[in-house]
């Protein structure tokens, strides 16, 4: 822009929003212009990208006091890649919410034109309960937000350069090829999330793999669908409990557990129905991390201010220390095997992001004016050391089951 901003009758002009609307933006603080000449308000590029993605959010169904909230925890942590691949994949799911209740009043049509009367209460009450299901946006966008920043800042600055998912599917596939059984094989990946796993690995799945992807989340599974596109019809989804697994005895000859045993609050139990689908000879493989993990992450922001947390440390539930003893009375057979890799971080922003993505009291805390202190900090040390190093201690256990061990 040559100019130092657009003016409100220049933004409403191009597009096609309302004067008083742009005003009253700025009257409650949801969208301040960066600057004025005189009473002219002049809105920066900055300002039109948050408007952009006011707009979307807007039409998802966000309120203005949900949209303002998100303004401010995000700050300028995202950019505008990351945010527009985020409002297309809440997009979706809205419209397929909307296709279905576009479905259960069609229903509702059809049955009037074959019984020639009026709808029932019964089928008005569906059409209401379709309606009703709409999902929380504001946590929906949240959750994937936080993702997104985790995924962002491994994708960025690890050294590694194969990647977890590659290096971990990898195992999966070598593991695959040694089972004496003919085909298909059947894969179940419990707590699959957003289906990144098999997304990074799409050109490797073997034609003979029936793939069941499960979780506990609906909203999670609609996620995983979402972000394998045209590939999903290769999968199976089911809403599962991995305490309560609605699956045949040893149906499954691998069983898939990526960083989610430490989120199980009874672990025996879900070992007992991990153990019970999974086929007489076949491996379960359980991801995990250790107390070592992103140490340092914790430290940088302890030392900054001595009461921030960022760990999660429900990771104690599960963890690579402990993780052969917790599962030994159901799989005796557990191999440990490492990641080799580690983070060396050259931004503050991804790094931040991370930081305030967690559900301790880093992401609830360092919000708005309280962001830019720390932010300063973060860029102080990264510019005193050039870089900061923190310590990835990732991998996984593979338990072969052994017919004898069968429960």
């Amino acid at each position: 822009m040559k100019q130092k901003g657009l003016t409100t009758g220049q933004i409403a002009k191009r597009t096609g929003m309302f004067v008083r609307t742009l005003r009253y933006y700025d009257r409650i603080g949801l969208l301040k212009p960066s600057n004025y000449h005189g009473d002219t308000r002049l809105y920066s590029e900055m300002d039109i990208f948050k408007l952009q993605k006011l707009s979307v959010l807007k039409f998802i169904g966000f309120s203005l006091e949900e949209m303002k909230a998100i303004l401010e925890s995000e700050g300028t942590k995202t950019d505008l890649r990351s945010s527009l691949f985020l409002q297309k994949k809440l997009i979706r799911q809205k419209i397929k919410h909307m296709d279905s209740v576009v479905q259960a009043i069609e229903a509702s049509i059809e049955s009037m034109d074959r019984q020639e009367q009026e709808p029932n209460w019964e089928e008005m009450t569906d059409i209401i309960h379709t309606v009703r299901t709409d999902r929380d946006w504001s946590e929906q966008y949240h959750n994937a937000l936080r993702l997104q920043s985790r995924i962002h800042l491994y994708d960025r600055f690890s050294t590694n350069s194969m990647g977890w998912h590659r290096w971990f599917f990898e195992h999966v596939l070598r593991q695959a090829s040694q089972l004496s059984l003919p085909a298909p094989i059947k894969i179940l990946d419990i707590g699959c999330g957003d289906a990144a796993l098999w997304l990074r690995n799409i050109d490797r799945i073997p034609p003979h793999w029936e793939i069941t992807l499960a979780d506990a989340s609906a909203g999670m599974l609609e996620d995983a669908r979402t972000s394998l596109g045209k590939s999903a019809a290769r999968f199976v989804f089911r809403q599962a409990d991995v305490q309560a697994l609605p699956f045949l005895d040893g149906e499954f000859q691998i069983i898939i557990a990526n960083h989610m045993l430490y989120h199980v609050e009874d672990l025996p139990l879900a070992s007992t129905e991990m153990n019970r689908v999974l086929y007489g000879n076949g491996t379960l493989f359980a991801s995990t991390m250790s107390s070592r993990h992103l140490k340092e992450m914790e430290e940088l922001a302890r030392e900054f201010d001595p009461s921030l947390l960022v760990l999660d440390d429900t990771l104690e539930r599960f963890n690579l220390y402990n993780g052969a003893e917790l599962l030994v009375h159901w799989f005796p057979s557990a191999k440990l095997i490492h990641y080799p890799d580690s983070l060396v971080v050259t931004k503050a922003g991804p790094l931040i992001s991370y930081m305030t993505s967690t559900p301790m009291n880093a992401g609830k805390r360092l919000t708005g004016e309280a962001l830019e202190p720390f932010t300063a900090f973060v860029e102080q040390r990264m510019a005193e050391k050039g870089s900061l190093a923190f310590t990835k201690d990732m991998g996984f256990f593979c338990y072969e089951k052994k017919e004898a061990n069968a429960i």
